[in-house]
């Protein structure tokens, strides 16, 4: 259990040379603030940190045992909070409890801005796509909690996983998810950055190739594990159901699946009609042992072993019956429960993992797993943790989020006098994910709940027909909770997670590492350049032109190239500054041309030149008092 009367206080860091201090012309590197890992409360009960940086910067509860939510200007968060983006195809990152939006980072959808999508690396990333719909985020994990290297996050229409290093708060690597779509829920394994699993959520023809069109019977859906070192598909586990949220455990053993579809319909009607649907359990173990005996199908191009567990429980997959259309599958922070949301039903299921092997073995009955079932309210979908034994469950159709106690919920299962309901509060409105500090891991720490309302009417001002979604901060480390914050989000956030600041350590200026300078490199060696001193005119051949340019504030280095009309232009670029927050681009004149290149970093853009004429390119990202002047000239001839 996580003790509410500490307060984690990231470890300080010292500082790298400023913007403002390479604009005054000299660098200051100043000496970092050392603070304790978790500073104890005075008698007085403010902390430590608030009586050295005054209350406001205090994270932990005031006099009346409530937090602190509004962070001062020049002030630090004490939280990341990690947004998808929906169909904007991002991710977001927040400050929490500040609510600031502090970055985003394009991973499936273009960005006009950065050059997302438009630049060479990205593009070969994207591979030809720049739209998509990112869904579920979540971090790589060590030991049941937050390891610090990577983001993960799906995209649902186009069925691929991307991964975020959070050294850089970039993509380096998107994979594609064969023999599925609609791929919605996905989970890394917490006892170590091993496989991410992900679900196929729309059933198809398996293969899909044009035969079994008209036959619902013949459809089914893949459960898909992917290294999450490598981001190579490992196997795939095909399943007569669709499979919608994941989970996994904290010993590597399971890995989760609600169905809210178990009827196999192919409409409204008919994707509704039984009373219990099912949470599949996969055996990871059991599965690799079938894919290294061979005890597999061929799907698709057959390049990934498929473990076929249509028709029944077997000694791979277990199905437990839940009501009704479950959604959410969320594991308490003990590791003992997966709790299951059924949005057509007012309860939420409870079911014991420690009883799962007896259920694989046979001695009891899949249901027998169930361990209790309390009413939450009409359209539950998902639940967080405090790490106190409560839960907290977002009820869709009641706009509440209800609170109640998992061991009472237990009790109650046998003994209907006792109530496990603690609290609901109201929230702005039609509420679909729910998160809390730390809830996904073993540190749930019990201060924040985020809940990320649908609807937001009458909360903001007008916008016209497309209104903002809402998402709402709650304080969690009382007794009740605490309604705090209002913040309008562009569609759609659709999950988020909060994580404490000194399991996160970004880089301030590129290390030039991974898979984007392998890219670099390869090019640089083929044409025999320094690509951190280059600056000159290569010609590939007819009608291609690499044009290798390094900048340092307020200068390209290579002010003017020519090429000719119709060439193709790989423009080159390295932004040699080191100093924190300088970054540089390239944007050429009338040629849809816009990158960013961050502080050492190297970036490239190809486009095909246009009609004879002089085209001045310039660096869009303010960067130094002589900012307008940087620039040069593209001299294009006939």
């Amino acid at each position: 259990m996580t003790d509410r009367n500490r307060e984690d206080v990231p470890k300080a860091e010292a500082t790298s040379p400023s913007r403002r201090d390479f604009m005054k012309g000299s660098v200051a590197v100043g000496a970092g603030i050392v603070g304790a890992g978790a500073l104890a409360r005075g008698e007085d009960g403010s902390s430590v940190l608030g009586r050295v940086f005054g209350p406001s910067a205090a994270h932990a509860a005031t006099t009346k045992g409530e937090l602190a939510a509004h962070v001062p200007p020049g002030k630090l968060d004490h939280y990341y909070g990690f947004w998808s983006g929906g169909q904007s195809g991002e991710i977001r990152i927040m400050g929490v409890p500040s609510m600031r939006e502090l970055k985003r980072i394009p991973v499936v959808g273009r960005d006009a801005a950065t050059g997302w999508g438009r630049d060479d690396w990205s593009k070969e990333l994207l591979g030809g796509r720049d739209s998509g719909d990112t869904h579920h985020v979540h971090l790589s994990y060590t030991d049941g909690t937050y390891d610090g290297r990577y983001v993960f996050v799906n995209d649902k229409a186009n069925a691929r996983l991307a991964r975020v290093r959070c050294d850089t708060m970039e993509v380096d690597a998107i994979t594609d998810i064969p023999n599925s779509q609609g791929t919605h829920g996905i989970f890394p394994q917490r006892n170590k950055t091993g496989l991410v699993l992900c679900n196929a959520e729309f059933r198809t023809p398996q293969p899909n190739d044009g035969r079994d069109l008209d036959d619902p019977t013949a459809y089914g859906a893949m459960h898909t594990a992917i290294d999450g070192e490598t981001m190579e598909v490992k196997w795939q586990v095909l399943i007569e159901g669709n499979l919608d949220l994941c989970a996994t455990d904290y010993q590597g053993k399971y890995s989760f699946a609600t169905c809210y579809n178990s009827e196999g319909g192919t409409n409204l009607a008919g994707m509704m009609a039984s009373d219990r649907d099912y949470l599949y359990v996969f055996d990871i173990p059991a599965i690799e042992r079938a894919v290294k005996a061979g005890k597999t199908i061929k799907v698709g191009d057959g390049s990934v072993p498929v473990v076929d567990a249509r028709g029944g429980n077997d000694s791979h997959v277990q199905r437990i019956p839940i009501p009704k259309s479950p959604h959410g599958v969320n594991i308490d922070p003990t590791g003992r429960y997966a709790v299951c949301s059924g949005k057509l039903s007012p309860t939420v299921s409870v079911v014991a993992i420690d009883k799962l092997g007896d259920v694989f073995a046979g001695k009891i009955k899949p249901r027998d797993a169930v361990v209790a079932e309390p009413e939450v309210g009409l359209g539950p979908l998902h639940t967080a943790f405090d790490g106190r034994g409560n839960a907290y469950t977002s009820i869709f159709i009641d706009s509440v989020v209800t609170k109640w106690n998992i061991d009472k919920a237990i009790q109650a299962f046998n003994d209907e006098s006792v109530d496990p309901i603690i609290q609901k509060l109201d929230v702005h409105y039609q509420i679909g994910h729910i998160n809390a500090s730390m809830s996904e891991t073993k540190d749930a720490d019990g201060k924040w709940l985020i809940a990320l309302c649908k609807f937001s009417k009458d909360r903001f001002l007008p916008v016209g027909p497309l209104h903002p979604e809402n998402d709402q901060l709650i304080d969690i480390s009382g007794e009740e909770m605490k309604l705090v914050h209002d913040g309008p989000a562009y569609p759609e956030p659709h999950d988020a997670v909060l994580v404490r600041r000194d399991m996160i350590h970004p880089s301030k200026i590129d290390p030039r590492t991974g898979p984007r300078y392998d890219y670099y490199n390869k090019l640089a060696k083929e044409d025999g350049v320094d690509l951190l001193t280059a600056n000159k005119v290569i010609q590939k051949g007819k009608g291609r032109v690499r044009v290798y340019v390094v900048s340092v504030a307020p200068a390209f280095v290579l002010g003017e190239f020519r090429v000719k009309t119709g060439d193709e232009v790989q423009v080159i670029q390295t932004n040699l500054d080191g100093v924190e927050d300088l970054s540089h681009g390239f944007c050429m004149s009338n040629h849809d041309v816009n990158m960013v290149v961050n502080p050492r970093a190297t970036n490239s853009i190809t486009f095909t030149a246009g009609a004879p004429g002089v085209y001045w390119y310039y660096c869009p990202w303010f960067c130094h008092a002589l900012h307008l002047e940087m620039r040069g000239r593209m001299i294009v001839e006939a």
